[in-house]
């Protein structure tokens, strides 16, 4: 629900501002969203500790139809952020409640496999959120497109007492760190902002800011008394805290996948249908290749996938910039689709094992819940700066398309590559 929503939106706002305006709020929408989504994906152990797994559960599906409700009846654009911020607040709960919930809900030997399902979805909201935004703007007609998550959220409530434990629940809720909580909506926000603005100086200044916030908010973590991530993260040898940023940069990959139609259209002469393949071919490579790759079970394979999947994105991306020059041959353009699909399947062979990595280095059941509940906080920041670092690396070379793909791809060939060293560090750990 969470991810096919990011991108639903996406597809609608040119038929939404065309019905009721708000040209000039036309990118908050985006922003509202996954601003929501991280501050909700924060609080997922509080609420899991107050209602457990069938309440927070319910919770989460009924803020989620709510917000939905609340856009299909937006008669201006301002009420429209408003439904798309309820909506980013249930997609998190129900995003980390995902991961959450895997300690009660599955038997340990089924952790890996669970964690692969659950991160695959984030590939597959890449894929059916421009489709299903898509065919109902093909149509003007939107607000369908919003009432349809509505009822599927109802449908699926349904089903949460039946397939979920009641257990998980105290009573009890910690205190919501206020000073973390703020530091990282602040460090979304910085660079949410970042994403839309076109001069590369003021992007660049944001994304700054961005970093300095989420430094911030780890040197508030350390000493807090309530935390966000699990303690673990904080001390010296611990896995938990080089599997967070593999993660991360794993994730932030797929931001290069918004401007893969525009650049296969403007190189290689394709047609707007075939182009759009390729919006969601990293993201196929991803989920499929979750499943097989978390079927690994001895520990030197899982070492292996940990260190190949950074690894293999990396070398997807830099043959992607050899691949980028001005009046490509359609066939070069076409040869990216496999080289995509590589890509991405070196983030799903080694995503599901660092997400059991995080789980199985915490030191009880409660840490182990709250390191899981984290892995969806890491996911969403990271899509908000790989959105904002991929906007600001096409800036730079700007009107040439050539040059502003070779600077995506390239920029994010040395991150995937930074991406090897923090997963030698969770094996060494």
């Amino acid at each position: 629900m969470g991810a096919v929503n990011i991108y639903v939106a996406a597809s609608l706002l040119p038929t939404v501002v065309g019905d009721i305006g708000g040209e000039l709020l036309y990118a908050w929408t985006m922003t509202a969203f996954l601003v929501a989504q991280v501050v909700a994906t924060m609080c997922v152990s509080r609420v899991l500790s107050r209602y457990g797994g069938v309440g927070a559960y319910l919770i989460g599906f009924g803020v989620f139809a709510a917000g939905s409700l609340v856009c299909v009846v937006s008669p201006v654009m301002p009420v429209l952020l408003v439904g798309r911020g309820v909506q980013g607040l249930g997609a998190g709960l129900l995003t980390g409640l995902g991961f959450a919930v895997i300690h009660s809900a599955l038997p340990p030997q089924l952790w890996t496999r669970g964690s692969a399902l659950i991160s695959a979805m984030f590939g597959v909201g890449n894929l059916v959120g421009p489709a299903l935004g898509g065919v109902f703007a093909q149509f003007g007609s939107w607000r369908p497109a919003f009432a349809v998550p509505a009822v599927a959220a109802v449908a699926m409530a349904a089903f949460v007492p039946r397939a979920l434990p009641r257990g998980e629940r105290d009573g009890q809720a910690a205190p919501v760190p206020v000073a973390s909580l703020a530091l990282v909506v602040g460090a979304v926000g910085a660079v949410s902002v970042a994403g839309i603005l076109a001069d590369p100086v003021a992007m660049a200044a944001f994304i700054v800011l961005g970093l300095v916030l989420v430094v911030a908010f780890l040197v508030v973590e350390k000493r807090a008394a309530v935390q966000v991530l699990p303690r673990s993260t904080y001390r010296p040898g611990s896995v938990t805290r080089w599997v967070y940023p593999t993660i991360a940069i794993l994730a932030s990959g797929v931001a290069v996948e918004t401007f893969l139609p525009l650049f296969s259209r403007n190189l290689g002469g394709l047609p707007p249908v075939a182009a759009g393949f390729f919006a969601g071919a990293l993201s196929l490579g991803w989920s499929a290749s979750q499943v097989v790759g978390s079927s690994a079970h001895r520990a030197s394979a899982v070492r292996r996938l940990r260190v190949a999947g950074p690894a293999l994105l990396a070398a997807a991306f830099t043959a992607l910039a050899l691949l980028s020059h001005e009046n490509a041959a359609t066939l070069t353009v076409v040869a990216w689709l496999p080289v995509l699909l590589v890509g991405g399947a070196g983030i799903g062979i080694a995503m599901p094992h660092l997400s059991v990595a995080a789980m199985t280095g915490a030191a009880d059941a409660e840490e182990g819940r709250r390191a899981a509940a984290a892995i969806a906080t890491v996911l969403t920041t990271a899509t908000a700066f790989g959105a904002a670092v991929a906007g600001l690396l096409v800036n730079l070379a700007v009107p040439e398309t050539a040059a502003s793909a070779r600077y995506l791809f390239a920029g994010f060939a040395v991150i995937a590559a930074l991406g090897t060293g923090t997963a030698r560090m969770v094996n060494r750990a």
